[in-house]
């Protein structure tokens, strides 16, 4: 059977088709004419977070990084209510592509940082600097895939369920009428002949004697704040950071706990 003399193999096509891929992707990434990229977040405030999904990772805070120019970034939040064996967090920052079908695909996640917190209520702050591992060239032959960077968060011990305190007391629903004489004081005399002020109220009244709980003001719950923000910066700016992650942390304990593993279940929203 005659053959074409000059074909190419299809292993070797394949691998052209590749390299011309990749040269389009280069040529279209964004030329790093700034020292850093800025991704800026607004909440100051450390929130309450409670437990999601049976405790599984979930979002803090999300930084659109789509177009990104550097490898690494550096983030910075900070903390409440961390309290050492009673309300520890596990934190990690990771990447995820997106896609248009409001589906999304976790690419990399830095280590597990485990915050142990304190004896006493401290605000603390943490900086973390992670190399993120996006892949070169970033899908520009896909127009449509978003990139981001979330900030995730899980309890490594709690949350805590404080009680609150029941009192027996004359109660009705909020807002019941005290007028009228619906609620008033009356007399009543004890074994020992004496007379007491107490208490009273009208039959067939809202009000009655019954168990009132008020709720502790602590909800027992840690708190962590948005990225107060997230920065891409060169290596020669942030050296620290590496595909595992670097942190500086102040007013908590911390230690890292395990190395990435981005097969571990996270919300999927």
């Amino acid at each position: 059977m005659p053959t074409q003399a000059n074909a190419l193999p299809p292993s070797l096509v394949n691998e052209i088709a590749e390299v011309k891929r990749r040269l389009s992707a280069v040529e279209r990434a964004p030329a790093p004419v700034n020292k850093f990229d800025r991704y800026p977040q607004v909440e100051w405030a450390a929130q309450g977070r409670p437990a999601v999904g049976g405790n599984i990772w979930s979002s803090v805070s999300i930084a659109n990084v789509t177009g990104l120019t550097f490898d690494r970034v550096e983030v910075k939040f900070i903390t409440d209510f961390l309290s050492t064996g009673k309300r520890e967090a596990e934190v990690r920052l990771a990447a995820f592509r997106h896609t248009g079908k409001g589906e999304r695909e976790i690419v990399s996640a830095s280590g597990v940082l485990n915050l142990t917190g304190d004896t006493e209520r401290l605000i603390g702050s943490v900086v973390m600097r992670w190399v993120h591992g996006i892949p070169y060239g970033w899908d520009y032959a896909a127009d449509t895939t978003i990139y981001t960077i979330e900030l995730q968060h899980r309890y490594k011990v709690g949350p805590e369920h404080p009680k609150g305190q029941t009192i027996y007391a004359i109660a009705a629903p909020e807002g019941s009428p005290t007028n009228d004489n619906i609620l008033n004081w009356g007399y009543e005399q004890d074994a020992g002949g004496k007379w007491w002020w107490v208490p009273t109220y009208r039959q067939g009244s809202p009000w009655s004697p019954d168990f009132v709980t008020v709720p502790n003001w602590d909800e027992g719950s840690y708190s962590i704040s948005n990225m107060h923000y997230c920065v891409g910066l060169p290596a020669e700016r942030i050296p620290e950071a590496s595909a595992n992650g670097w942190a500086w942390v102040r007013n908590s304990g911390s230690k890292w706990l395990r190395a990435s593993d981005i097969t571990e279940p996270y919300f999927f929203v």
